[in-house]
């Protein structure tokens, strides 16, 4: 046991891309730029719900907070990926990995519930029209969001504490751009059992019923729009639902091709490829969406515009 403390890592080296030092400087100013965007982006979203009367109303209320998990998972990990990059790989401490695993973490598990939240706001709102202020009211959108945030803090505290707790003796290379759990756990000595065995529990609150409330709620509301009689009515209906509908797509196709999907002769480079999808695109795609046929953050980045910028 002795032994065992005394050759405990301290600190994780981090491999990154290896490839020419040209290629290297390209992606640390590709994904400096992207990283910029995406914090301008969804700030500004964040911004605009915040001040804009036109955007109070739940839908945006939940958007806003997508905004807020998406720059806190891109600063989880872009600064210390282009530090990578930069220095050809880089140290980690263990406490730091840890963080980063538990914010990165958060994020993902709290988009995963948000998305499911917005799913309901769609199902009432096109399902339950008459009723829909009286049920998404402020307070209760409020206290959804909240619970979201609180629900993926507590779950993935669990998860980290266990994943920490692992006796880790070396090597302590690690073959990827972020602390991530399955590269982790390779250089794990002790037994991973306990570990996995939460993967698979944590996933039903996290994964499987988010995913359930968001299917069934799109099928009530695919069923309630072909009722509807004008095409006109449809198209209206199905456009309320689209922004959600596509972010929903590719969120879980990002976490499915990362995780579920068998990795069996999947190289380090293709696993990293992978990860950026969901740390660096999704946050990326995100304001796109939301933002590009949306006649209301359109009018109200007009009137921010008009009223801050022109005199």
């Amino acid at each position: 046991m002795q032994q065992k403390n005394q050759t405990r890592v301290t600190e994780f080296f981090f491999l990154g891309f290896q490839v020419s030092q040209t290629l290297r400087l390209f992606l640390f100013c590709l994904f400096l730029v992207v990283y910029f965007l995406i914090i301008c982006g969804n700030l500004l979203i964040f911004i605009l719900v915040s001040t804009s009367k036109i955007l109070h109303t739940p839908m945006y209320l939940f958007i806003s907070q997508l905004s807020i998990s998406d720059i806190l998972l891109i600063s989880d990990i872009v600064p210390s990926m282009l530090h990578i990059l930069l220095n050809n790989g880089a140290t980690m401490s263990f406490i730091r990995c840890m963080t980063q695993f538990y914010i990165f973490c958060v994020s993902e598990a709290f988009e995963c519930f948000l998305l499911a939240v917005m799913s309901y706001d769609r199902y009432v709102a096109i399902c339950n029209p008459l009723h829909y202020p009286s049920i998404m009211t402020s307070r209760y959108c409020f206290i959804l969001a909240i619970n979201c945030w609180l629900v993926g803090l507590s779950i993935m505290l669990i998860y980290t504490i266990t994943a920490a707790k692992q006796d880790y003796c070396g090597p302590n290379i690690i073959d990827h751009v972020f602390c991530d759990l399955v590269p982790l756990l390779e250089l794990a000595c002790s037994n991973t059992f306990l570990i996995d065995l939460e993967v698979y529990l944590l996933s039903i609150p996290v994964v499987f019923i988010p995913t359930t409330i968001i299917v069934v709620s799109y099928t009530y509301i695919v069923l309630t729009v072909l009722r509807i009689p004008s095409s006109t009515g449809r198209q209206k209906a199905f456009s309320t639902c689209s922004s959600h509908l596509t972010v929903v797509s590719i969120y879980y196709w990002t976490i499915f091709s990362v995780y579920v999907v068998p990795t069996k002769g999947r190289t380090h480079t293709m696993s990293k490829v992978l990860s950026l999808l969901y740390t660096v695109f999704t946050p990326l795609a995100n304001p796109i969406i939301y933002s590009l046929r949306n006649k209301d953050i359109k009018k109200a980045a007009q009137e921010l515009f008009h009223k801050y910028v022109i005199w």
